[in-house]
């Protein structure tokens, strides 16, 4: 009766040890951790590639290999973050995770969910939430960037989505590189509000589609102004409230007057 028990224990230890492992891989700061960050980062980026890259390969004998090569990646990020994490119900609670899951869902069912392939591409607004990618600005110095890559990351996310939104549903009877090209044109001409004119979605749907793309796309465009141009501040959460963007120099926090000790740079 004793065996099981030992069984039980020795699966337990074994959990914990890969646990500890993916923590200290996921989260850790030393040389192997970031060099493991660095590999994460840049597959997911080659994941990203592929999601931009669907309109043009769905029509190729090995897309679905390649898709579900990509959900079987997507699918061991997510279960190795979630052992990593300290807090699974809160991670599992994330916007992000949320994105991850539905991403998975439409890579296990290419076929089913076809129309809605473009919303893979939020993969990139879920990168630009990892902490392993910023901690890799900090080390090269890059930290007071952080908020106008933010900026640049959403507009980036949005003009891609609003691109495979178009590609879907307006420019599906051009398959391919050209009909593609054609809605990311379209999408840049919209944001941008030059409006060509050479381009024009159908109906009213392709009115309502304009007019939601000019709107968003001019607020992200003023927020990447913004970031760029007014004053830079520094990143160190309130320790007492959690406010995280301060003025370099100060000494109290402004939303609860909590002292605060930012660190210098270099420090």
């Amino acid at each position: 009766m004793k065996a099981p028990d030992r069984d039980g224990v020795r699966d337990s230890s074994a959990l914990a040890r890969l646990r500890d492992t993916l923590r200290k891989l996921y989260h850790g700061r030393t040389p192997a951790a970031f060099r493991f960050q660095l590999a994460a980062i840049v597959v997911d980026l080659a994941i990203i590639a592929f999601f931009i890259a669907t309109p043009v390969l769905q029509e190729s004998p090995s897309f679905l290999w390649l898709d579900y090569s990509v959900a079987a990646l997507v699918a061991a990020d997510m279960i190795a973050r979630l052992l990593a994490s300290n807090d699974m119900l809160r991670l599992m609670k994330q916007p992000t995770s949320w994105v991850d899951a539905f991403i998975l869902l439409t890579l296990l069912m290419p076929t089913a969910l076809a129309n809605l392939g473009f919303l893979r591409i939020l993969r990139l607004w879920s990168l630009s939430r990892s902490g392993a990618l910023w901690r890799f600005f900090e080390m090269r110095g890059l930290k007071k960037w952080r908020e106008a890559s933010h900026a640049v990351i959403n507009l980036l996310t949005f003009l891609l989505v609003v691109t495979g939104f178009v590609y879907t549903f307006f420019f599906r009877t051009g398959a391919g590189v050209e009909g593609y090209v054609d809605a990311l044109y379209f999408t840049v001409a919209t944001v941008t509000t030059t409006g060509f004119g050479d381009i024009v979605l159908p109906g009213i749907s392709g009115k309502l589609t304009s007019i939601v793309t000019m709107i968003i796309g001019i607020s992200l465009f003023v927020r990447l102004a913004r970031a760029l141009f007014r004053p830079a501040k520094v990143f160190f959460p309130c320790p007492q409230c959690g406010l995280q963007r301060h003025e370099p120099d100060a000494v109290h926090c402004k939303a609860c007057g909590h002292a605060l000790k930012i660190p210098d740079d270099g420090d």
